[in-house]
């Protein structure tokens, strides 16, 4: 069993060494475990670092991908959990980017014994404007980008990834990005935008009882700031740290502010 689940998400360990506490990375949409190379340096003399693909991302078991299964963000939260079984994982710190911050919340509500703190990069409950609720996008812009991504999947990744990205004087950002989103299965990728970008978790967010710290980018048009200050006020046990940063993904365009927000956080913790 522990093989099978190592193969379907492509575990990868460093500094397994006992007494350490783990440290769980999960990417966002379209990525892999490689996206945090740059912020795992920080971290891996004090915990043991663990690092998967989600079912259906980078190197993971593309034909454990169930469509019907994976059409809710719970089953990548039950891969989690599952995980954290396999490798006997207690008191983890949960790092999480993008919509994983959500399935990190779902299996932190699931097992919140398992967790010791989860850590969300650019977190969004909800993309789509709902009455009072900014996300950043209306409904059509939505259904826009999903008939975009449907119709020319590798010409909508060219077009996105500067977008998601941001930092536009450095484009070899928004390439690295858009050469993940072209090694993944169109197919898969497409369903998977689907379950991201139309789901709304808000109503989970008050069931969450493990520490949070969002990291919030001051300018993200994936994420705008309302929806950091909307985690802030509706996430309970949650601190909002809004770094100097733009961009929806700053654990590769901003490590440096992204390690500071997750070391401030950690300490402060350890302090309570």
């Amino acid at each position: 069993m522990k093989t099978d689940i190592f193969l379907k998400n492509n575990i990868t360990i460093h500094n397994d060494n006992e007494g350490k506490k783990p440290m769980l990375f999960v990417h966002g949409y379209g990525c892999d475990q490689h996206m945090w190379r740059h912020v795992v340096p920080a971290f891996q003399d004090q915990f043991k670092i663990i690092l998967i693909d989600l079912v259906g991302s980078g190197k993971s078991d593309w034909n454990a991908y169930d469509y019907e299964k994976y059409s809710h963000l719970q089953a990548h939260a039950d891969d989690i959990i599952a995980i954290c079984e396999a490798l006997a994982l207690s008191n983890t710190t949960l790092v999480c980017h993008s919509v994983s911050c959500m399935i990190g919340l779902l299996a932190a509500i699931k097992k919140p014994n398992y967790f010791e703190s989860v850590l969300m990069i650019t977190p969004s409950p909800c993309y789509i404007n709902k009455e009072n609720y900014i996300g950043g996008f209306s409904q059509t812009d939505i259904d826009d980008l999903l008939e975009n991504l449907d119709s020319n999947y590798l010409g909508w990744s060219s077009a996105i990834a500067p977008v998601i990205m941001g930092n536009s004087e450095r484009p070899e950002l928004a390439n690295e990005l858009e050469n993940s989103f072209c090694q993944n299965d169109p197919k898969i990728a497409k369903h998977f935008a689907r379950v991201t970008f139309l789901g709304d978790n808000r109503q989970d967010l008050a069931k969450m009882t493990v520490p949070s710290l969002v990291i919030q980018c001051q300018q993200d048009v994936i994420a705008p700031i309302e929806v950091g200050r909307y985690l802030e006020t509706h996430l309970p046990f949650t601190t909002l740290h809004i770094i100097n940063a733009n961009g929806h993904c700053p654990h590769l365009s901003h490590p440096e502010e992204t390690i500071n927000a997750m070391q401030n956080f950690l300490n402060q913790k350890s302090h309570d």
